[in-house]
């Protein structure tokens, strides 16, 4: 049966809007990458979520990329067999063609909407679009802040920490993982995306489509800064180092620190998420490298800070619902002046398209 993996290409963070959308799909790889343009309302999701359900019928896994801005809106949809992605190229993840027509290809489905219709919207649709960059600019704002508080956290804990016995634990790690696999010449591909995302309808995870094929995760436990990401870093940069090739989830807030790391090639995992912490091989717990005396100091400010971040990150979320809000009204503007009837055609070509690379 044909399996679906959902992810995040881009995030709301605390760097603003933070893009992986280069990670997609391997450019140089690529049977095709197929660049959707248009405004909002134009049709560009549904065609991807439709051309999915099409390829899942035809016995395909597929990836479905989420847009953080909005759930349950794709922004792209890949067929990894196929070597094929369709994808949104709009702002703020603009995407260009980088080799034109040997695999990048252009669909402007600007070309079916009723341009006197939007014009006579104009100074409407011109509104709400400039309110839109204010609300996610504040939005990160906010996000900014719950990061300033979680680096407090992470400087107390790493004075808490006991180090050189967690370079212990990644190197005893590092070898229980990789075995007697040598360093070989050609690197492994890293792919880095996001697994889940802060969204206008609250914080998304869907490491749970990305774990329940990997027969062995490793569940990270601990606290901020005590060196999971640290830890799963060393492991992917010893994994590539072998060959092997290695997808990496970046938190959403701070999308330098990792999620999740999982080496295909071995079908293994290391995650930080819930979903691990319920089904996994083993758990690491970094509470055992901890100096107790230290950490009981920092106790109460670590508590402090946990309520205050919920704070900060529950009002930069009712922002994200503020633009999504406004973004509805956006999207009111353009679709009835969209032809969807030559859309389905646009749709049904690229099918075509795709299935041209069944053979390949």
């Amino acid at each position: 049966m044909a399996k679906i993996r959902r992810m995040f290409p881009g995030g709301n963070t605390s760097k603003g809007f933070f893009s992986y959308y280069d990670n997609i799909i391997n450019r140089k790889d690529a049977n095709k990458i197929i660049i959707l343009k248009g405004g909002p309302g134009t049709g560009k999701s549904s065609m991807m979520r439709n051309i999915g359900k099409y390829m899942l019928e035809k016995g395909y896994d597929v990836e479905y990329h989420h847009c953080s801005s909005d759930k349950d809106s794709i922004d792209c949809v890949m067929i990894p067999k196929l070597k094929v992605a369709v994808l949104d190229g709009t702002a703020p993840h603009v995407i260009d063609p980088k080799y034109p027509g040997a695999v990048d290809m252009i669909v402007n489905l600007g070309e079916y909407w009723d341009s006197k219709g939007l014009e006579n919207n104009k100074e409407e649709i011109i509104k709400v679009i400039d309110r839109n960059s204010k609300f996610y600019k504040s939005a990160y704002k906010y996000f900014e802040a719950a990061r300033l508080i979680q680096e407090d956290t992470i400087w107390k804990m790493e004075e808490v920490m006991n180090f050189s016995k967690v370079n212990i634990l990644i190197h005893d790690l590092v070898k229980e993982i990789l075995g007697n696999l040598k360093v070989v010449e050609k690197i492994g591909k890293e792919r880095h995306l996001f697994g889940s995302a802060f969204t206008p309808s609250g914080w998304v995870d869907h490491t749970d489509t990305l774990l329940r094929d990997v027969e062995k995760t490793y569940y990270i436990k601990g606290e901020l800064g005590t060196g999971k990401t640290t830890l799963m870093k060393n492991i992917y940069k010893e994994a590539i180092q072998r060959g092997l090739d290695v997808e990496i989830f970046h938190t959403p807030l701070i999308p330098e620190k990792i999620e999740t790391i999982i080496i295909k090639d071995l079908s293994i995992a290391l995650s930080i998420m819930d979903w691990a912490k319920d089904n996994n091989y083993k758990t690491i717990d970094f509470k055992n490298y901890m100096n107790k005396e230290i950490s009981n100091n920092y106790e109460e400010d670590i508590k402090e800070n946990k309520k205050n971040y919920e704070k900060l990150i529950s009002i930069a979320i009712n922002k994200l619902a503020g633009a999504k809000k406004n973004h509805d009204m956006m999207e009111a503007q353009y679709i009835p002046n969209m032809n969807y009837n030559e859309i389905e055609k646009v749709r049904d070509k690229l099918i075509q398209i795709i299935l041209k690379y069944e053979q390949s």
